[in-house]
């Protein structure tokens, strides 16, 4: 084991994989106005056939049931985006497999990758909100039984076979196929955990890839769940897995820029948000203390947000770093230069870093 902790050869330097996740926020038009649903959705479309024209290796689209987000049925966007791009990986970010159902989500994500030609990734998550649950009829107060029972049927989908199970959850399946399968072998599926021992235990026993969600603190504080990750991996006899990040950012031509286009709207997102959790309102001083050297917040010129990367993915042994770059009523335009920003700029200088380590 390296002297940080995390086992050597979980990234082969200069591979890592850089992606874009959104969840669609709904933004602000020229107009000072929300623009409708409708069109946030073809903007998240442009938005990744810009990430593929530049190279980048995901993007990821997170699912809300709420008048603040426009994406409630992330497949089907990607769907669309797949019709538009060539080469990008498409997936959730997240999937809240609570509140639906195992074998509807297994074949939504098999049915893009049989579009996307063998593109299609899955985020599962138990989401950090949770209006889907009295919106699809789920009790909240069963929040863990739910997430666990359908990741332990959905582990069984992947292997493409005839699934015999039982829970409390759902009824129950004896020898039954589930169709479409996927082509190229299992559909590549993440677990997403935000911070809890027992996720991250959970990912390792199913042996499949574990995504960080590091929205908050200091992100080399999540360097302990990696090395409980690798090291659960070898009790359960699993092999090893990728490790990801999902972080916030925002790239401009420089950090003053940065900070100022993305400060109005991302205080503003925090404070609606906060309303429902009873967070305190931000201030400029703790947003400037996130967007610094060692936040999670990956905002500033592109140097500044390489720098950033690298140092997380080198101290975590990252194979994907994906930035969430849509933030609340932050503009469309803003973030396609953001997009162009990272693409063109931030994603080579992290990988040529890594690569000369």
């Amino acid at each position: 084991m390296a002297a940080n902790g995390i086992e050597p050869g979980s990234i082969e330097l200069g591979n890592i994989e850089l992606g874009l996740d959104t969840f669609g926020d709904v933004t602000l038009g020229a107009d000072g106005r929300g623009r409708p649903a409708a069109q946030v959705i073809r903007d998240v479309v442009e938005q990744a056939v810009l990430a593929d024209s530049l190279g980048l290796d995901f993007f990821g689209i997170g699912e809300h049931h709420r008048n603040d987000f426009a994406v409630s049925a992330p497949d089907m966007v990607l769907a669309a985006i797949a019709g538009q791009t060539r080469r990008i990986r498409l997936g959730s970010a997240v999937t809240v497999l609570s509140s639906d159902d195992p074998i509807r989500v297994f074949q939504r994500f098999s049915t893009l990758d049989a579009v996307s030609r063998g593109r299609a990734e899955v985020i599962l998550g138990r989401g950090s909100f949770t209006e889907s649950f009295p919106l699809f009829g789920f009790d909240l107060a069963r929040y863990e039984e739910l997430f666990e029972e359908k990741l332990q049927l959905f582990a069984e989908l992947r292997k493409q076979g005839p699934v015999t199970w039982s829970g409390s959850t759902r009824p129950a399946l004896n020898e039954q196929m589930v169709y479409p399968h996927t082509e190229s072998g299992p559909l590549k599926t993440w677990v997403a955990v935000g911070g809890s021992p027992q996720s991250v235990v959970r990912a390792a026993h199913y042996g499949l890839p574990l995504m960080l969600a590091i929205i908050g603190g200091e992100p080399l504080q999540f360097a302990p769940f990696v090395e409980l990750y690798h090291r659960a991996l070898g009790e359960f006899g699993q092999p090893q897995q990728p490790v990801g990040v999902h972080s916030p950012g925002h790239v401009a031509a420089t950090d003053a820029q940065a900070r100022e286009e993305l400060w109005p709207h991302y205080a503003a997102m925090h404070q609606r948000i906060g309303r429902d959790r009873g967070w305190p309102p931000l201030t400029r001083a703790q947003f400037d203390a996130t967007a610094g050297p060692d936040g999670a917040l990956v905002v500033g010129s592109p140097e500044t947000v390489a720098g950033k990367i690298t140092k997380v993915a080198r101290a975590l042994g990252l194979s994907r770093f994906d930035m969430k770059y849509s933030h609340g009523t932050l503009p469309h335009d803003a973030m396609l230069r953001s997009i162009e920003l990272y693409g063109k700029e931030v994603a080579p200088m992290v990988k040529e870093n890594l690569r000369v380590g």
